[in-house]
């Protein structure tokens, strides 16, 4: 009993990191029918946005003009990055995708890969290829309930990626800007009849979704605080798998999916090797859906590839 909350509370933190991630996916998925292939390397670039805006802060600190708390310091980082990132969620539509219109579809994928790349490379090109270590901005504290052990940071991690999710189902759902996204979802073309500009909305459900990544960045560096280059593919393929499997554009989908994702890897590495929790994992997704191919959510009809 006691290793089975164990590894309830470390599935929780790991699938916070899937769904804040899928959450971009499924919602560029959901407006614009495709899948920005360049989200993984986003969430990357928003550990790395992290760790310079919180060495910023701390070496603010430092000089004693202003002292500020650490829980402070982490509430701006959080902040900043997420303002930052989405400006960057914003570029890459802006330059990458906005373009293609009346391009090949295919065209679409292919662009998302190469802007992965692209920020992959400007990151050794800039930073070389050494690993940093994220700031400590929070001082570690072990909670002991019975035999289980349960850490401060991993409280925070879950709760402040179930706010960030409520912050944004609260946005979809009574904002006049939640609402042009929802309409451009189900009828694409009729939108810009009412006054909607269809660029404004694909911006910034880029942005919002590339916020949303930066955020599982710097979570995942105060648990895990390595960052390298390259810890962006990995993370965004499994986001991606999450996505799908909630149900393609279903934002409740992508979140609960992230989750499942999360639990699945860790209690498949509970009672079996390691080695295999990949091989065992995703063979119980595909599994799924060989039985539901639209995803929990994910609604079977045909539309045609837009951007």
């Amino acid at each position: 009993m006691e290793d089975l909350l164990q590894n309830i509370i470390n599935a929780l933190q790991w699938g916070s990191f899937y769904a804040l991630i899928a959450l971009g996916y499924s919602m560029v998925y959901s407006v614009l029918m495709l899948f920005n292939f360049a989200h993984g390397d986003v969430f990357m670039t928003g550990s790395y946005v992290g760790f310079f805006v919180a060495a910023g802060l701390i070496a603010f600190n430092a000089m004693e003009i202003v002292v500020l708390p650490n829980w402070l310091i982490l509430v701006l980082t959080m902040l900043v990055t997420m303002f930052i990132m989405s400006y960057v969620g914003r570029l890459v539509e802006r330059i990458g995708y906005r373009p293609l219109r009346g391009a090949p579809r295919a065209s679409a994928a292919i662009t998302g890969l190469m802007i992965g790349i692209i920020l992959q490379t400007s990151n050794l090109a800039i930073l070389g290829a050494s690993r940093l270590k994220f700031p400590e901005l929070i001082q570690p504290q072990t909670y002991q309930l019975g035999t289980v052990n349960v850490t401060n940071t991993k409280i925070m991690i879950v709760v402040v990626s179930l706010l960030l999710m409520a912050g944004l189902h609260q946005l979809i759902m009574r904002s006049k800007y939640g609402m042009a996204m929802r309409a451009m979802s189900y009828d694409f073309l009729v939108v810009p009849l009412m006054g909607v500009s269809i660029n404004s909305i694909a911006g910034m459900t880029f942005g919002i979704g590339s916020a949303l990544a930066g955020s599982a960045g710097i979570l995942f560096g105060i648990a895990y605080p390595i960052l390298d280059p390259y810890m962006g593919i990995l993370f965004g393929w499994k986001a991606f798998v999450a996505a799908i499997l909630g149900g393609r554009g279903s934002v409740l989908g992508a979140a609960l999916a992230g989750f499942l994702l999360g639990f699945i890897e860790i209690f498949v590495a509970w009672v079996f090797p390691s080695t295999l929790r990949d091989l065992i994992a995703y063979s119980i997704i595909l599994l799924v859906l060989t039985f539901r191919p639209h995803g929990f959510f994910g609604e079977p009809y045909s539309a045609q590839l837009r951007l």
